[in-house]
């Protein structure tokens, strides 16, 4: 149970990854407090959690609905230990192309997203014996991918500001690091391997052979969010089979 006793808050916590994650916080012993717009999708997991976890709607566009979320978590469980910025889309199209509209909810919500939860958790979590918060990047990150314009460069801002997070906030007793997926087979990667033509461009470049499994990627999570990963700081952790590109 290497999160017994901790506090966690995963946005993006209702499905895709995010509910992977809450899920394997819960597993080794923590009480979780799932936030996203919507409970539907994780109600089961509610129920079977019991106590352990709670809903919280949440628009991580919005700073203000950012700071109740974690007032709410450290309200509600008495303390705040684990944080996971997860919550994301992606907006594909070409840059001639995308849209103005479409360019500004990507930005909001991966990158002003994670600004605005890291922002509000702070002085809850520098309270914490081994504050914890975890960012979520992607492959693209550091890969040119054509049509993915928005996505890839939210994703490799967040990079860096996970970086500068971790030097600012050691100090206060936080650890800042990066979460970063390749091809996993959950959320927008099961779509993406349900697209053969699309799969079989992109399937050799993984030296593993295959699509990660969720579970590969929130066992990563639950490393970095536990007393293990104390004298990590500011490291971008790849889940990618070893990918190559």
């Amino acid at each position: 149970m290497k999160l017994q006793g901790k506090t966690a808050v995963v946005t993006g916590g209702s499905r895709g990854l995010g509910r992977r994650i809450a899920e394997a916080f819960l597993a080794q012993g923590a009480r979780v407090v799932l936030a996203a717009r919507s409970a539907e999708p994780a109600k089961d997991l509610l129920e079977a959690a019991g106590d352990r976890a709670v809903f919280q709607a949440v628009d991580v566009r919005d700073a203000a609905s950012a700071e109740e979320l974690m007032a709410t978590a450290a309200r509600h469980f008495g303390g705040l230990d684990i944080v996971v910025a997860n919550a994301g889309v992606s907006r594909p199209g070409p840059v001639a192309g995308l849209s103005p509209e479409d360019w500004r909810e990507t930005v909001s919500t991966n990158l002003d997203g994670t600004f605005h939860c890291v922002r509000a958790a702070v002085p809850y979590l520098e309270r914490s014996r081994a504050g914890r918060l975890i960012t979520l990047s992607s492959a693209l990150a550091t890969r040119v991918t054509p049509g993915a314009s928005a996505y890839c460069a939210t994703k490799a801002a967040v990079e860096t500001f996970t970086r500068v997070s971790a030097v600012e906030l050691a100090p206060r007793g936080i650890t800042v690091n990066c979460l970063c997926p390749g091809f996993i087979d959950e959320g927008m990667g099961k779509e993406l391997a349900a697209n053969e033509v699309v799969w079989g461009k992109y399937a050799p470049k993984v030296s593993l052979g295959r699509m990660g499994r969720p579970e590969e990627v929130a066992e990563a999570a639950v490393f970095l969010a536990g007393e293990d990963s104390g004298y990590i700081n500011g490291h971008v952790l790849e889940v990618n089979g070893g990918l190559s590109w």
